[in-house]
C-alpha cells in the first residue's frame, strides 16, 4: 500500500513538475506574441546591468559587488535570468550586475546614477521602475504625478545615452495584480498611464519592452494571482521565474 501511494505520488508530481514546465515558457510566448517585440543580441564581453526597484532588488546583498555572484543578484528575476544566461551563453564571458533598491522612483534612481549605472558602463542596460511612482501617490507622502514620471525617465535616458552612446536597452512594463492584497480598483485607471508611457518611452528610445501586465494577466489563466504575485506587486519565486522568461524572451 505505502509502495502504491508513493508510485502514485511520484507520477503526480512529475505530472505537475511536466505541465510546469511547459506552462511558463507557453505563457511567455501567448503574452509576447500580442506585443510588436523587439530582441535584443548580445556579444562577448559584454556587461549587464539590472535596475529598478525592490522587484528587481529582490534581497540582494549590496556590500557584495561582484558581478555574476548570488548574493550580489539577488532572489528575483534578475538572478534566475542571470542563471539562465550564464549557462547557456558560458562561451560569451558575461558581466552580470544588479543595483535595484527597494522602494525606489525613477528620481532616485537618478539620485544614484554615477555610481549605479553610468561607472559600471553597461553594454545591457535593464530597468523596471514605476510601480513606486504609482503607488506611493496613494498614502506615502508622494506627489509626483505621470508627467513627473515621464520627465523624469526620458531625462535619466538621455544622460545615460549621452555617457553611454552605444547602451543597449530593456524596460520592463510596470505591472499590478488587482485583487491581491496592496492592489486594488483605487489604483485604475490612473495606473494603466504608467505602463503606457513606459510603453511610449521604450519605442522612443529604441528600446526592448518587456510586456509584463501581459505576462501576468496571460498567468492567471492558469493559476490564480496570488500564485504568482505575493501582494499584487511582488512576485512569488513562480511570479519570479515568470519575469525571467519574460526578459530571456527578448534576448536572441
Amino acid at each position: 500500500m505505502s509502495n502504491q501511494f508513493n508510485r502514485r505520488n511520484f507520477i503526480s508530481s512529475a505530472a505537475t513538475a511536466t505541465l510546469a514546465a511547459i506552462a511558463i515558457p507557453d505563457i511567455v510566448s501567448a503574452a509576447v506574441s500580442n506585443s510588436s517585440a523587439k530582441k535584443l543580441t548580445l556579444n562577448d564581453n559584454d556587461t549587464i546591468l539590472f535596475q529598478g526597484d525592490s522587484i528587481t532588488d529582490a534581497g540582494r546583498n549590496k556590500t557584495n559587488t561582484t558581478p555574476n555572484s548570488a548574493p550580489m543578484l539577488g532572489t528575483g528575476y534578475a538572478f534566475l535570468a542571470a542563471g539562465n544566461l550564464l549557462m547557456h551563453q558560458a562561451t560569451k564571458n558575461l558581466k552580470i550586475y544588479n543595483r535595484g533598491i527597494s522602494g525606489n522612483k525613477v528620481y532616485q534612481l537618478a539620485e544614484r546614477w554615477d555610481a549605479d549605472c553610468l561607472q559600471i558602463k553597461p553594454n545591457v542596460l535593464s530597468i523596471m521602475i514605476g510601480v513606486n511612482d504609482f503607488w506611493h501617490t496613494l498614502g506615502g507622502g508622494y506627489t509626483g504625478t505621470i508627467e513627473t514620471y515621464r520627465t523624469d525617465y526620458r531625462k535619466l535616458l538621455d544622460r545615460t545615452k549621452q555617457a553611454l552612446p552605444d547602451v543597449k536597452l530593456i524596460i520592463g512594463e510596470p505591472f499590478a495584480v488587482n485583487g491581491i492584497k496592496a492592489v486594488t480598483d483605487q489604483w485604475y485607471p490612473k495606473f494603466n498611464e504608467y505602463r503606457q508611457a513606459a510603453r511610449e518611452i521604450a519605442d522612443s528610445y529604441n528600446a526592448v519592452f518587456i510586456p509584463y501586465q501581459s505576462v501576468f494577466d496571460e498567468a492567471q489563466k492558469t493559476a490564480p494571482g496570488s500564485y504568482w504575485t505575493a501582494d499584487g506587486v511582488h512576485p512569488t519565486l513562480a511570479g519570479a521565474n515568470l519575469m525571467a522568461e519574460a526578459w530571456l524572451k527578448m534576448i536572441k
